[in-house]
């Protein structure tokens, strides 16, 4: 099957469509199938590190890639530099041309998955849809309002699509409710081969709890929609030590929000698995999550979780069983469940074998499979509509 992904973000990018369009590209290749990435260029500095070779169609060679890789010039996204927006670009149309592609897979289409999802219709090849982002939730955070508007696009792009995948039932929902067709669940694996307890370090322990407190960790994006400082609280308890992975706009804010946290940046690979065992209890605090794969990544190095009860998180976290969820936005109820946690060891450790023994089926080979299915489904139908 010949696959092309058309992707807002990857590699070198650190976010969940990046690392989810990663994982696709990397299956499709093992499972004998020929997938090319369509993704916005890197910012200047990383390009020159990709301008080695190539054929002048656009395609580049990325070490990290398991398939050829074509960048679109973009801009920075303005006041959040780390995204990147793809420009009006031949590029896409070409790819889609040259690949002599049977799929294109969308991932969280918003502006380049825009045009793939158009460049698809004129070509009349089939379109697979994966949403990932809340858009909707986003316009509420930066905004203040144009949630309809969000809804609207949304709609308008995954409407078109032949299928539209959603990560967790939360999002399943939403879509099917603002009137999106053709919706079915496609969840996201773990590396439980990365992430892992015993990668647990007692010497970056004492380095970020030189006293031998409770660590508390969340790992994301440092950016308005994910609401860290509801972490604030848990800051206050005595023999807490709040550890905050990541970067983003939002960065010298909070450090000045959640007082005695130490900011680690960004990590990857098994520098972030490593810093993932070592934490003692995870904490997210996002409320628009339509999957949140940190979670995903907390358990499987076997620790209890706290997250709100909304979104991607009521798939994951089993309340009382693998973790807590909270009420979202409420500092006090995040607090509280630190606190109840850190009381506890016993509890803690309870939750975390059991968060590890409910992932471990979740490779991204599994899911993988999965997706596989889903375009062989969506080939099917377009095949049956034809011969009728």
């Amino acid at each position: 099957m010949r696959v092309v992904i058309v992707t807002e973000s990857f590699p070198p990018d650190v976010n969940g469509v990046a690392h989810c369009a990663l994982q696709t590209a990397r299956h499709l290749v093992d499972r004998g199938h020929a997938p090319v990435v369509v993704a916005p260029a890197p910012s200047p500095e990383l390009s020159a590190s990709l301008k080695q070779g190539g054929p002048p169609s656009g395609h580049k060679p990325d070490a990290n890639a398991p398939c050829p890789v074509v960048h679109v010039p973009s801009l920075p996204l303005p006041g959040y530099p780390q995204v990147r927006v793809a420009l009006p670009s031949r590029r896409l149309a070409a790819t889609l041309i040259e690949h002599r592609a049977d799929v294109v897979h969308l991932a969280s289409p918003f502006v380049l998955g825009v045009r793939g999802m158009a460049a698809a219709a004129r070509l009349g090849t089939p379109a697979v849809a994966v949403y990932q982002t809340d858009l909707a939730g986003y316009a509420r955070t930066y905004m203040g309002a144009g949630e309809a508007a969000a809804w609207r696009r949304i709609r308008s792009v995954h409407g078109a699509a032949d299928l539209t995948l959603a990560p967790s039932s939360a999002a399943l929902r939403d879509l099917e409710t603002h009137g999106v067709p053709r919706v079915e669940l496609w969840p996201r694996g773990v590396d439980t081969e990365r992430f892992r307890p015993d990668r647990r370090d007692e010497a970056l322990r004492r380095e970020l709890a030189p006293n031998g407190e409770l660590i508390v960790g969340y790992v994301g994006r440092l950016a308005p929609e994910k609401q860290v400082e509801l972490l604030a609280g848990a800051c206050g308890l005595e023999g807490v030590r709040v550890v905050v992975v990541g970067d983003g706009p939002s960065r010298p804010g909070l450090e000045q929000a959640l007082p005695g946290a130490v900011f680690l940046g960004r990590r990857t690979g098994d520098d972030l698995a490593r810093v993932f065992a070592s934490f003692d209890v995870f904490a997210h605090t996002g409320p628009f999550e339509t999957f949140c794969q940190t979670v995903q990544e907390a358990m499987a190095s076997g620790l209890p979780v706290v997250a709100p009860a909304a979104g991607g998180p009521l798939d994951l976290v089993a309340h009382g069983r693998t973790g807590l969820l909270v009420p979202p936005r409420d500092t006090a109820a995040v607090r509280d469940a630190v606190r109840a946690l850190a009381a506890d060891s016993a509890l803690r450790a309870a939750f975390g074998a059991a968060g590890r023994a409910m992932v471990e089926g979740r490779t991204w080979a599994a899911v993988g499979d999965q997706l596989i299915g889903h375009y062989a489904n969506v080939l099917a139908a377009r095949r049956t509509v034809v011969a009728a």
